[in-house]
């Protein structure tokens, strides 16, 4: 997941819970981030998909907050996002003759889970709600 996504999905539930169970429309949340709305239809696809997010079509149609922002962790946002490996994979095929070569791929591995697995735990120590009450 080394790209936005993270950064743009906590900005959109951020702004959802600010607005307190009002609807935003993608328009009005994609000013706030400065970016293409058609990315932020995007990414609250996603949001949808798992249960973060929901939706009123219509003249006064927008997007809401599915469940209380206290029930919310940042870990939640991270795993509906992820996609790819934290830390990325190598592209290339090591040497199987090279005695580093031939473990490699399985230390990274180990290595990256276990840095995977501090990053959820700690953003699981953080609720939407408290990372809002930031901007109070």
């Amino acid at each position: 997941m080394n790209n936005s996504r993270f950064s743009i999905s906590v900005h959109i539930l951020t702004l959802l819970a600010s607005a307190k169970g009002e609807v935003l429309t993608s328009d009005f949340i994609a000013s706030s981030i400065n970016i293409n709305p058609v990315l932020v239809r995007k990414e609250l696809i996603n949001l949808r998909k798992h249960n973060l997010v929901g939706s009123r079509e219509g003249k006064n149609g927008g997007t809401f907050l599915n469940k209380p922002a206290s029930d919310i962790c940042l870990s939640d946002v991270y795993q509906a996002l992820k996609q790819l490996p934290l830390l990325g994979k190598s592209k290339n095929t090591p040497n199987p003759a090279c005695p580093v070569g031939r473990q490699i791929e399985k230390h990274l591995s180990n290595l990256y889970h276990d840095a995977e697995c501090a990053l959820v735990a700690q953003l699981k120590t953080t609720t939407l709600q408290q990372f809002v009450n930031q901007f109070e």
